[in-house]
């Protein structure tokens, strides 16, 4: 049987969490934070998302608010008992004046497995964002799964990034050649809006042979980076981050 379940978290600028809404699969908790963020952390409650799944998981910043979202342990995507998608929707709204790190673990995706991922970011036009999605193509030694993902982002009403992604059996050809994959297994985004971009763009950039660092048209820097493994997918983006 399917699941369906979305959480709703909603941060206020004095550091409460007006909602923390858990739902089905989708258990937030708050968890001790150092410095100016409340933070609330994503722990699974069972196994999800499986085929036919359908989940959500809303924040809302509200402003002047400061708010980090994490996960306890990475997310896996699983077969269900037939063949049906599963659907995974984000949807985060950032205030004026508020900043949100979105900072969840990889999102594995197990062989035989079908994920649709959808995340869509509205931000006000002085929000602060850093967001990191990282994707590890099947479990050790086994082929992945299928997986697209497409993220749109907003800026003060303005189209900032949309981005789609596929992955694995029934993504368009090409995806593990040399031009997209080339053999690795962990691939991953980090993307940083500050309004002080606006005055000084960040600077594009090689990160190794694997990473690059784009400005984007406005005051934003999209990373890209693909490696052999999750471990070492994470310690470019941190690398990444620290410069940005």
């Amino acid at each position: 049987m399917s699941v369906h379940a979305t959480a709703r978290i909603v941060a206020g600028r004095d550091g409460t969490l007006p909602v923390l809404r858990s739902d089905g699969p989708l258990a937030l908790r708050r968890t001790r934070a150092t410095g100016p963020y409340t933070r609330v952390t994503v722990v699974g409650a069972m196994t999800a998302p499986l085929g036919g799944d359908r989940l959500a998981l809303e924040a809302d910043v509200r402003d002047g608010a400061r708010l980090t979202v994490g996960s306890a342990a990475a997310t896996v995507a699983l077969p269900g008992r037939d063949a049906r998608q599963a659907r995974y929707d984000v949807r985060l709204t950032v205030g004026q004046d508020a900043e949100l790190r979105w900072l969840p673990e990889q999102l594995v995706s197990a062989y035989g497995s079908d994920l649709r991922m959808r995340t869509t970011v509205e931000l006000a036009a002085t929000a602060r964002l850093v967001l990191r999605e990282e994707q590890v193509l099947g479990r050790h030694g086994e082929e992945p799964g299928t997986l697209a993902t497409r993220l749109t982002v907003r800026r003060a009403g303005r189209l900032l990034l949309d981005q789609e992604l596929a992955y694995g059996p029934g993504a368009p050809g090409g995806w593990d050649g040399g031009a997209v994959l080339g053999g690795h297994r962990a691939v991953g985004q980090l993307l940083v809006v500050r309004p002080e971009f606006e005055e000084k763009p960040a600077e594009p950039r090689l990160l190794g042979d694997t990473a690059a660092v784009t400005p984007l048209a406005g005051p934003a820097a999209l990373v890209t980076a693909v490696a052999p493994d999750a471990l070492r997918l994470r310690r470019v983006l941190d690398e990444a981050l620290a410069t940005l």
